[in-house]
């Protein structure tokens, strides 16, 4: 009962901006009224003199509360000639009459002025408020259409847009500023569609792997030790392609989340740890790795460093032809720590290069690939993203792909003389 009572009194409470806009209207003109009655009456009040002389009519009503007035009246009509102390005082009299006449005038005229524009003042601001309330509906007539707009996007409903026409000012942009995000939500839904279909994919088909292992080894009656063994092989492959899948996703998910502790990171020292993960796999198809580390330290994630720099260095060599080479190169541009990574491999068009660091986006557009989950460059562009990095890629003339990725602050470190160069391989 409580609320019921008191939920009327905070609707009848509240007040649209339509009504705040005639209100800010009415108050801005009686503000600015309101100054310009009293400068106007200040001035008046300044430039009219104090010993103006009366009109006859006031002289003369002020006149005839003085005593002398009937003496002087009858002295006038005798037609003779007055006594002079007589005279003397009636000229003093009238004199005095005519300075009160005149100031009774003075403050009579300076209070009208008053009256009629505070009237005035009272009147107009009413006017006013009255027309920006009304001229309100039409300005915020677009506003209804965003929030009509917004009530009715969802993810499944992101299709429509308001496409409002008139004068570039702020409610088109307010518009455009709300089509640009239903754009940004729009391309994130199908992107998240994708990712999830695509990482179920990614999980199913290991899990189907072993499955379909397991009921064949079953399935035989006369198991022999090899077909065992076999069969535990493949099975242990299935299983560490998704093992890799889902560390992969939760690296993932922990770069998208942000930041959470920092400390020191030096570069040169996470791209000696990649090269010796990456050792047997480069000797085996003969990629010649090199690399040149200056002095590169930065502030973020010590884990998430490590790993984006594991997945450029992975990449260039997961991603090459038989005898071709990788270079990772480390060091500082603008006081600005950088990795960039080259690899030879095939030629690449330069519209597809950017789609790369989308989550499972590959060359050849499939999600199957073996030894690989698909992920490496968008934890790379996640990781960097989180750090307030950035990433420059391009395709390589020769064939290739070539990756920078600049981060944004930078730790106070001596400079180390010289670069270090490897080959492992």
């Amino acid at each position: 009962m409580i609320a019921r009572r008191f939920a009327p009194v905070k609707r009848a409470s509240r007040r649209s901006v339509r009504t705040r806009i005639g209100l800010a209207c009415g108050g801005l003109f009686l503000v600015a009224g309101g100054a310009l009655v009293g400068v106007t009456y200040a001035l008046v009040d300044h430039s009219l003199p104090i010993d103006t002389v009366a009109q006859p009519r006031a002289a003369l009503s002020v006149v005839q509360t003085e005593p002398l007035y009937k003496q002087c009246q009858a002295g006038a009509l005798k037609g003779t000639r007055q006594d002079p102390g007589l005279e003397a005082k009636c000229q003093s009299a009238f004199s005095t009459g005519a300075r009160v006449g005149a100031t009774d005038q003075r403050a009579n005229d300076l209070r009208n002025l008053l009256l009629f524009s505070l009237l005035g003042l009272v009147g107009g601001t009413a006017l006013v408020g009255g027309l920006g309330w009304s001229v309100g509906r039409r300005v915020l007539r677009p506003l209804q259409r965003v929030t009509a707009a917004a009530r009715r996007a969802s993810f499944d409903h992101l299709d429509e847009r308001l496409a409002l026409v008139g004068p570039h000012d702020e409610l088109k942009e307010l518009a455009d500023t709300f089509d640009g995000m239903l754009d940004r939500l729009t391309a994130s839904s199908a992107g998240q569609r994708r990712f999830v279909a695509n990482a179920s994919h990614e999980l199913r088909t290991p899990l189907t792997e072993i499955q379909t292992t397991v009921d064949v080894t079953l399935a035989k009656s006369a198991r022999t030790i090899e077909q065992l063994e076999a069969s535990m092989g493949e099975v242990r492959l299935a299983s560490k392609r998704a093992e890799t899948t889902i560390e992969a996703l939760l690296t993932l998910a922990r770069s998208d989340a942000g930041l959470t502790r920092t400390e020191l990171v030096d570069l040169p020292t996470a791209v000696t740890d990649a090269l010796d993960l990456v050792e047997s796999q480069a000797r085996a198809f003969s990629v010649t790795v090199e690399a040149e580390l200056g002095a590169a330290e930065t502030l973020g994630d010590r884990v998430l460093v490590e790993r984006l720099v594991a997945n450029l260095v992975d990449n260039a060599v997961r991603y090459n032809h038989r005898g071709g080479w990788a270079r990772v190169v480390t060091g500082r541009v603008e006081h600005r720590p950088f990795i960039e990574v080259q690899n030879t491999g095939q030629q690449l068009p330069e519209e597809i290069v950017p789609g790369l660091f989308e989550p499972f986006r590959r060359l050849d557009d499939r999600v199957e690939s073996p030894g690989g989950s698909g992920l490496g460059l968008s934890i790379v562009a996640s990781v960097a993203a989180a750090h307030r990095g950035s990433v420059v890629a391009r395709a390589r003339p020769e064939g290739g792909l070539a990756v920078r990725v600049t981060f944004d602050s930078e730790a106070d470190a001596p400079d180390h003389d010289g670069a270090t160069k490897t080959e492992p391989g």
